[in-house]
């Protein structure tokens, strides 16, 4: 199965030139790393070319790496039918590059870069309808991303007596509070509230 795949990648990086910057094979699955500028030209071949046959798309998804330069990978699952083999495509993008659509290819690709942009806030240019497709329209941010806060910027709640729903900044209930982590067997080196008692 490894040594197919090698060949498969051999086959699809001669193919394609620069186009394909690299592959890899792991976990029985193999890998193709592209351009951005390149992706349609990517998904086309493995579609028509007659040892590829990836005309099956599966999804598409994004990954944050706020340490990379390029923050994003764009990441891509194709599957052919025909030899049971399935395919990912990972291309690095940094903030400010948008990514080809591919729905052009792929009709099934649209909510699934809808989801991309919404939750990364990666551009898909050439898409016909850009817009949030899970969070609020006049949501703030990309919750999906690493630096983006567990405890969200906006709360919305039902008024009862507005009749309606109503966005409040988030308020934490209780103020930040300070662990030791110290094992409870162990005991603190300080009294806690209530347990003001006597030593015999």
């Amino acid at each position: 199965m490894t040594d197919a795949l090698q060949a498969l990648g051999s086959h699809i990086k001669t193919s394609l030139g620069d186009a394909c910057t690299g592959f890899e094979v792991a976990y029985g699955e193999l890998s193709i790393h592209a351009g951005p500028a390149d992706i349609l030209k990517v998904v086309t071949f493995l579609r028509d070319d007659h040892e590829c046959l990836f005309y099956n798309f599966i999804d598409v998804c994004g990954v944050d790496y706020p340490d990379r330069e390029k923050r994003f990978d764009v990441v891509y699952h194709l599957l052919s039918p025909t030899t049971l083999n399935r395919i990912r495509i990972k291309v690095a993008v940094d903030e400010m590059t948008p990514v080809p659509s591919i729905i052009s290819e792929f009709p099934g690709a649209d909510w699934f870069e809808r989801e991309a942009y919404d939750l990364y806030g990666i551009v898909f240019t050439g898409h016909p309808d850009m817009r949030r497709i899970l969070t609020d329209y006049g949501f703030s941010g990309h919750p999906l991303r690493k630096d983006f806060p567990l405890t969200g910027y906006v709360e919305l709640r039902y008024d009862d007596e507005e009749k309606r729903v109503v966005y409040e900044p988030v308020k934490l209930t209780q103020e930040f509070r300070q662990f030791d982590f110290l094992s409870p067997w162990e005991g603190v080196d300080y009294v806690l509230p209530g347990d003001e008692k006597k030593t015999i």
